[in-house]
């Protein structure tokens, strides 16, 4: 599962009104590269939650992201590499998302995250 991937998933459990960011636990990680987009990155800038991203990468391993950022940034094609790499290069083989508010687990397992609820928490 890659940190895009993981930057627009919610816990949707019934009454969960924070279920946003996950929180990562990791068991395996892996890395793939993908070709560099630059426009991708700039049209998805906007869309993406970067405290959770800057989270998410940093459980991962990769601590090259700045804490904060704006669109000035993207003008920086050593922004736009960790950019990319965090987004689309990390990503999670084997673990675990956690909600913020019930601490449900979703495991993850060969990078797809099971986010079906039980029949009570619908």
């Amino acid at each position: 599962m890659r940190l895009l991937t993981h930057n627009m998933l919610a816990s949707n459990i019934k009454g969960v009104t924070n279920g946003f960011p996950l929180r990562i636990e990791v068991e395996k990680a892996i890395e793939k590269q993908v070709d560099f987009n630059p426009e991708f990155l700039k049209n998805m800038f906007t869309k993406i939650h970067w405290k959770a991203l800057v989270d998410a990468s940093r459980i991962m391993g990769f601590a090259e992201l700045p804490e904060e950022a704006d669109s000035s940034m993207l003008e920086s094609d050593d922004f736009l590499r960790n950019f990319h790499h965090a987004l689309l290069e990390l990503h999670l083989e084997e673990g675990a998302l956690v909600c913020p508010e019930t601490g449900r687990r979703f495991p993850v397992n060969k990078g797809i995250p099971n986010m079906l609820l039980h029949e009570d928490e619908v």
